[in-house]
């Protein structure tokens, strides 16, 4: 079989489409990691034969070592991933000692993970603690998520209560709230780590004047928890201002009651 034709690569390709044409992954915009259980690996790959090794240029935890991960590649183009799979995809196996990624699959041109893989590694990690189902990892600029941010303080109590109040299907999506990063430099390992630490407690974490970083236990649930965030920041930026009916903090009370949630404290108190 040929691993092109998996449901792994096929998921990522759709997705990455649905993105690119949502507006949100404009140019190289955008990236995705998604960690595949040996067994899987095995029905393609019946033995580890590498093509080359990549540097990840920092140590990944232990829990992710020896594991598998498809990755989007640096420089690549949402628009292009459906057309043209093995060129701008990966599939990397994490070297025991944290240090190396072995390419078994894609990067066909010679090129190597998003340069962003060490924070999609950093979340991976925390996530797998969490919740070692979830194993997808997916950054995106969605537009009023940013316009949101760029009106709002950094901080991810008054972040999220604005969108619990806003829309009803919020607090149920992400009851944990949304976990909220000022503006940093992408790219490194220092916003990786500051990512990560926010993971601990969410799902989704925004990169304010930059995108949002979204984890799930598979590529239905990561973007699902995107929509829905987007979604509501649009519902948020488009009444700025004009707010007449907002959802009371009692019909959020009884959202949180109905689906027995454990919403994020500070948020909305019960009086």
């Amino acid at each position: 079989m040929d691993f092109v034709e998996s449901k792994f690569v096929k998921e990522v390709s759709e997705i990455t489409d649905n993105m690119y044409h949502q507006g949100w992954d404009e140019r190289n915009g955008g990236n995705i990691s998604y960690l595949i259980d040996e067994q899987f690996v095995r029905e393609y790959f019946p033995k580890d034969v590498f093509l080359r090794d990549l540097e990840l240029g920092f140590t990944a935890d232990e829990v992710l070592r020896n594991k598998y991960f498809l990755v989007t590649g640096t420089g690549k183009y949402f628009k292009n991933v459906i057309k043209d799979p093995e060129n701008n995809l990966g599939l990397v196996k994490i070297d025991s000692d944290g240090h190396t990624a072995h390419l078994l699959w894609g990067y066909r041109d010679g090129g190597r993970m998003t340069s962003e893989f060490p924070a999609h590694l950093m979340s991976h990690a925390v996530r797998f603690k969490a919740n070692p189902n979830n194993r997808v990892i997916m950054h995106t600029h969605p537009t009023y998520t940013i316009c949101m941010g760029a009106c709002l303080p950094t901080d991810e109590v008054v972040f999220t209560r604005k969108l619990w109040k806003s829309n009803t299907e919020a607090v149920v999506v992400f009851p944990e709230g949304v976990g909220v990063l000022p503006c940093m430099v992408c790219g490194t390992n220092e916003i990786g780590m500051a990512t990560a630490e926010k993971m601990k407690e969410h799902r989704i974490v925004t990169w304010t004047n930059h995108g949002i970083y979204g984890a799930g236990n598979d590529i239905d649930e990561a973007f699902g928890l995107i929509e829905t965030v987007e979604k509501t920041a649009q519902i948020y930026m488009l009444t700025l201002g004009h707010v007449v009916n907002e959802i009371p903090d009692e019909v959020i009370i009884g959202l949180a009651k109905l689906w027995n949630l454990k919403m994020m404290p500070g948020v909305i108190e019960e009086k």
